[in-house]
């Protein structure tokens, strides 16, 4: 098996659990290829060998990779999957950030997470995308992502009308700072933080979700993924945001814009104790009453 590793940059601090994570692919003989900015970055410190294979874009993660492991947050996880595209490599992130929902490994577990790798105990989880189709080029070859597109107004410009559509039909007239189509997988961040619900990773659906809306009637809407949701868009400013996870595009507002669901899945690695339930569990600490 050959890992691929991919990480933004780490801090000093954290350095000796690199140093471990690598140790443990040595020990077990796993072949591995790291992210070439990254290897500029530690192979100093952690080591490395200057001969160590690397890489830097799509093109160059060979068929041999089986998966690649994300070292941070949740941000550098979705870097990842705008990485490794359509490519069949699961991801798994250890998480070297704060909130870790999509990096659901923690550091103490680095070791047992090279280990189920090794021995292929890991269990992987298909998780679906969202595209974005535009009458325009947006987003180069990756239209796509993880949790979420986004609309959203500019800076101060006063809030946006966005006229929403699913599969041709009207639905509504969101008068708001902007709008989240997000994936299950997405459900827990921004729409979350918008007030959207959680739905569960294979439940099939998009969450509609409205950001600061005028009308304290608008609510989420969950919708099935096999919906097409376009949008016209009007503003008395010039240019909106167009946003899939991190990355955002400017553009005006008389671009066309629709949303489908991806057709390719990404697999995102978990150990074998830890499933969603766990995950909402101890990351949005249900249960906990700090009172007894």
């Amino acid at each position: 098996m050959t890992i691929a590793v991919y990480s933004r940059g780490i801090d000093q601090l954290q350095l000796e659990d690199v140093k471990t994570f690598f140790q443990e692919l040595n020990a077990y003989g796993l072949s591995y290829t790291v992210f070439r900015p990254f290897f500029e970055e530690i192979r100093m410190d952690v080591g490395l060998d200057a001969q160590t294979r690397v890489f830097e874009q799509t093109a160059d993660l060979s068929w041999d990779v089986e998966c690649i492991v994300s070292l941070g947050g949740d941000g550098t996880l979705l870097d990842t999957v705008a990485l490794i595209m359509d490519k069949p490599i699961a991801i798994m992130g250890i998480n070297f950030g704060r909130l870790g929902f999509l990096s659901s490994i923690g550091r103490d577990n680095l070791r047992l997470a090279i280990k189920s790798l090794a021995l292929r105990t890991y269990v992987t989880e298909q998780r679906t995308l969202v595209h974005l189709d535009a009458d325009m080029p947006l987003f180069g070859d990756k239209p796509f992502g993880l949790n979420e597109f986004a609309i959203h107004k500019r800076d101060t410009a006063s809030m946006l009308k966005i006229h929403t559509y699913i599969n041709g039909e009207f639905l509504n007239v969101y008068w708001a700072d902007g709008l989240v189509v997000a994936t299950p997988t997405g459900s827990t961040g921004y729409s979350l933080s918008c007030g959207g619900p959680i739905v569960f990773p294979d439940s099939g659906n998009f969450v509609i979700t409205p950001v600061a809306p005028h009308h304290l009637n608008m609510r989420s809407l969950v919708v099935n993924d096999n919906s097409i949701i376009s949008f016209d868009i009007e503003s008395r400013s010039e240019d909106i945001i167009c946003a899939l996870d991190s990355r955002k595009e400017i553009v005006t507002t008389n671009v066309s814009l629709a949303v489908k669901r991806e057709s390719f899945t990404i697999a995102l690695v978990r150990l074998s104790e830890n499933n969603f339930l766990h995950t909402l569990q101890t990351k949005l600490i249900w249960g906990l009453d700090r009172r007894n």
